[in-house]
């Protein structure tokens, strides 16, 4: 004999929640908070090291923190959505970190550029 344990119960016609069910739903979305502020703790630090890096080979040195972490986070969706256009295609962790880097160092180069042509 099996035994129905979902959390959903039929009364009278409707689906009424449990309890546990509650305390389920409750926990995905601490869950997912969690998961959200970690991933963009990880992206503000990805992008840091990326953007310094992309410093380091155009210019030899740092572009100061905050503007190493845009130019790795800008670097990373430009690379992100230019380069699936040209049909170039980097898989797993380390691709990745390359076309990031790729992006942020094409980005570094267009903002020199237009602030020589502003100057």
């Amino acid at each position: 004999m099996t035994r129905f344990t979902s959390p959903l119960v039929a009364v009278a016609g409707v689906l009424v929640a449990l309890p546990a069910a509650a305390q389920d739903e409750t926990s995905q979305i601490v869950g997912m908070a969690v998961g959200g502020i970690i991933g963009i703790v990880l992206m503000i630090v990805i992008g840091a090291v990326v953007g310094w890096l992309a410093s380091m080979i155009v210019k030899g040195s740092g572009s100061g923190l905050f503007a190493d972490i845009l130019f790795g986070i800008g670097g990373s969706i430009l690379a992100g959505y230019l380069l699936p256009l040209m049909g170039i295609s980097i898989g797993g962790a380390f691709g990745s970190f390359l076309a990031a880097l790729l992006g942020a160092v094409v980005l570094i180069l267009i903002v020199r550029l237009i602030r020589k042509a502003a100057a």
